[in-house]
């Protein structure tokens, strides 16, 4: 087993490592110099709404499969066995549900921001307390994925921590400032290809080198590392089938559902069915992707056993394993090595610019474009790609400040998830729950952070008093769905620790990561629908129908009309043309027709409803003052 003393880059893995920055700053200058040259904002936020499913898919698949993700998933196999596979099984409901709710929804609204739907919805303020979530959320998040890669390769290989830094930085800076969401698009096409390329080259050297896949099934299997299905219905169990699958449902939903990231994607499709199509076509990246991290671990594991380099000292903690491992059987094959770090920065960059592009998006939607509504397009465009520069500036500033918290830089990536599912929960009331009102809303949305923050913070500081400490500078989470886990520390643990039985407080610490989403997301509306209730629950007749999903309309559609005004809340749907039986023979029919390409000359045409009432909702609500929904 090398040392740490003899892993060093040549200058072939510097230069393939310099192409995939070269690469990717001439595709964004390439959208900046071509078609429109980014004049609008349809165009720099929503790619002039003119994307195909497929590369929309990649760039969903990519957003969230960050660096920090790709580290994970083989050192959580590696250290824990294949259960966390199940994971995959959350995918298909979890991309289901926003395919055909949460998307019909957002793209028929014709929105820009995730957060304008909380206004039609509720009011103005609702929508500003959504937006300033999203991008606390979002600015903390993006720095520490900027420097938790750099800081593990500087820890194996030595190479130059603030370098990368800044390199990954400026690079992304500039061709997300550029060529505005096209390019972040294809980018990330771009990227997830070298994603792909660097994982296959991993397995297969590795597999090798061992013996073969067989040989690394073989050892796996020998020690107990091929995990079967544990039924174990207790949700405070870290990883259980259970668990995976249903509540990591909840947390693809924060992600896929809600998120501003990936429904400025969805957004920028050409039609409603094409965003809904990407939508499907992700399902089999991700199971793919998951399926080569655990492959990455088993090898790694059938390469060390049960005395790697972290138990001989050679790393300091689980991220920093798979570094090793690649340098390890690359050390012979030139440019292998700078193919994998690319691989690892190309997560890194996917996710960073589409945090720039989306916290661009909502801060010109929602915090200035309101307050003024006669600013020109030239000027608009101008400022949002300003305010992506500023942001990819405060991101370097931000892994700045990540470098200095040491082993709270745990709890500050567990603020991305802890703050995931409070949003979910807001959208859901509004979408699912017609009595809700704005009252409601934010005091759901404000009790459902307290509480999130409540247990992830109290599971975090549970976990340092009753573990041993953790390794410094622990930089990695496995991969939960693209980082979007909340208990950190829980990922971290060595399953050679004493396990105890929690009571009290400290059970309820204990509560599985992969919950927190569903737990706040379930507070967040309870408590929206109590205070709606006492305040005075909004009338169905005050609702915009655009803005709602009538769950109960398509469940019981067989149901005599009159009882369906019953179910319906007293939300006028028939009066929009949201007959109960035509929508529901809609939904079925976009979900046995998603598949079909669209016929030549109907891609305009199709999924543009009328939306003349919902416009007139919309500017009279701009032109009255805000007033709480009774």
């Amino acid at each position: 087993m090398p040392s740490k003393e003899d892993m060093r880059f040549s200058t072939v893995d510097y230069i393939i490592f310099a192409l995939l920055l070269v690469i990717s700053s001439a595709i964004g200058l390439y959208y900046a110099f071509s078609g429109g040259k980014q004049r609008t904002t349809q165009e720099f936020l929503l790619a002039n709404r003119s994307m195909g499913f497929l590369p929309v898919a990649i760039s969903l698949l990519a957003t969230f499969q960050s660096a920090v993700a790709i580290l994970g998933v083989p050192a959580e196999i590696y250290n824990n066995g294949t259960e966390y596979w199940f994971l995959g099984c959350c995918y298909f409901l979890g991309l289901l549900i926003p395919a055909h709710v949460f998307i019909p929804i957002f793209y028929r609204l014709r929105l820009t921001s995730t957060y304008e739907y909380l206004e039609l919805r509720f009011n103005k303020i609702v929508r500003i307390c959504g937006t300033v979530t999203f991008i606390f959320q979002m600015v903390i998040y993006m720095g520490v994925v900027l420097y938790a890669p750099s800081l593990a390769l500087n820890a194996v290989t030595g190479f130059d921590l603030w370098g990368s830094v800044l390199a990954l930085g400026l690079v992304c800076t500039i061709y997300t400032t550029l060529g505005g969401l096209k390019a972040v698009i294809w980018t990330d096409v771009f990227q997830s290809l070298v994603m792909f390329a660097g994982m296959l080259a991993v397995i297969t050297v590795g597999s090798i080198k061992v013996g073969g896949i067989t040989e690394v099934w073989r050892i796996a299997n020998e020690a107990g590392k091929i995990s079967g299905i544990d039924l174990n219905p207790d949700p405070f169990e870290r990883h259980t089938f259970w668990v995976l699958a249903f509540g990591g449902v909840f947390m693809m939903l924060t992600l896929y559902g809600v998120n501003q990231a990936q429904v400025q994607r969805y957004l920028s499709s050409r039609t409603q069915k094409e965003a809904i199509l990407s939508c499907y076509a992700v399902f089999p990246c991700q199971q793919i992707i998951l399926s080569l991290g655990c492959l990455m671990g088993l090898v790694m594991y059938a390469r060390y056993r049960d005395d790697g380099p972290l138990q001989k000292g050679y790393v300091q903690n689980s991220d920093q394993m798979v570094l090793y491992f690649v340098m390890d059987i690359f050390k012979d094959i030139p440019g292998l090595p700078g193919l994998f770090v690319a691989c690892l920065f190309s997560g890194a960059l996917s996710t960073i610019s589409s945090a720039f592009n989306s916290l661009a998006t909502v801060t010109m939607q929602d915090l200035i474009k309101p307050f003024f509504p006669n600013m020109t397009e030239s000027r608009a465009t101008l400022i949002a790609k300003g305010l992506a520069f500023m942001y990819g500036l405060l991101c370097l500033c931000m892994a700045y400040i990540a470098s200095l918290m040491g082993s709270v830089l745990q709890a500050a990536l567990s603020i991305f998830g802890i703050v995931g599912g409070p949003l979910l929960g807001l959208f859901s009331l509004g979408m699912f729950f017609p009595c809700s009102n704005s009252w409601g809303a934010v005091t759901g949305l404000i009790s459902g952070l307290i509480m999130s923050f409540w247990v992830g913070i109290g599971s975090f500081v549970n976990a340092r008093i009753s573990a041993s400490p953790p390794p410094l500078n622990a930089t990695v989470v496995p991969d939960t769905g693209n980082m979007t886990a909340v208990v950190i520390t829980k990922l971290l643990t060595t399953t050679s620790a004493v396990r105890t039985n929690p009571t009290g407080l400290k059970k309820f610490y204990s509560l599985s990561y992969l919950w927190y989403s569903g737990f706040s997301s379930t507070v967040v509306i309870i408590v929206g629908l109590l205070v709606s209730c006492i305040t005075g629950p909004t009338r169905g007749s005050d609702v915009n129908p655009h803005t709602i999903f009538p769950v109960m309309r398509y469940i019981l559609f067989f149901l005599p009309k009159s009882y369906l005004e019953v179910v319906s809340c007293g939300v006028r749907y028939d009066q929009d043309g949201l007959n109960a039986r035509e929508t529901t023979s809609s939904v079925i029919r976009m979900f046995t027709t998603s598949l079909a390409p669209p016929q030549q000359g109907t891609e305009e045409q199709e999924d543009r409803p009328d939306l003349s009432p919902l416009l007139q909702v919309k500017s009279r609500n701009e032109e009255k003052p805000v007033k709480n929904n009774k």
